[in-house]
């Protein structure tokens, strides 16, 4: 657990894990795999929420950066996918950062290029 309440491998936030019906936080905490489906199935949703976005702006730069398809995925688990969609329609002058000072910029170029076609977009993922 984080200094601000996140939890586990991916830092969840408890109403995060509670879309997806996990309640018991010691328990996500200690279960490696649930952590790896709740993780799968955020980014099913996300993917869903953002797949128009995907379609037009994977592969134009924003500020230098060549958006990617992991770009996206990885900062909208930052950010929430609200955040990126206000990010990438703007251009890149919707900014967000998180509590350490972390943009959605610095997450775009950080996770950019990772092949994410095993996951399918799904409104309603479920772990």
């Amino acid at each position: 657990m984080s200094s601000l309440g996140y939890l586990g491998k991916y830092q969840f936030g408890r109403t995060t894990l509670e879309r997806f019906h996990i309640f018991n936080t010691t328990a996500f905490l200690n279960n490696p795999e649930l952590q790896e489906k709740a993780f799968l199935a955020l980014c099913k949703v996300n993917k869903w929420i953002l797949r128009k976005d995907i379609q037009r702006s994977v592969g134009k730069k924003i500020h230098g950066i060549t958006i990617t398809e992991s770009g996206i995925l990885a900062a909208a688990h930052l950010s929430g996918a609200g955040n990126v969609k206000k990010f990438l329609r703007s251009g890149g002058s919707f900014t967000f950062n998180d509590a350490f000072g972390t943009s959605i910029r610095d997450y775009m170029k950080k996770f950019g290029g990772y092949d994410v076609s095993v996951i399918k977009p799904e409104r309603n993922a479920k772990v």
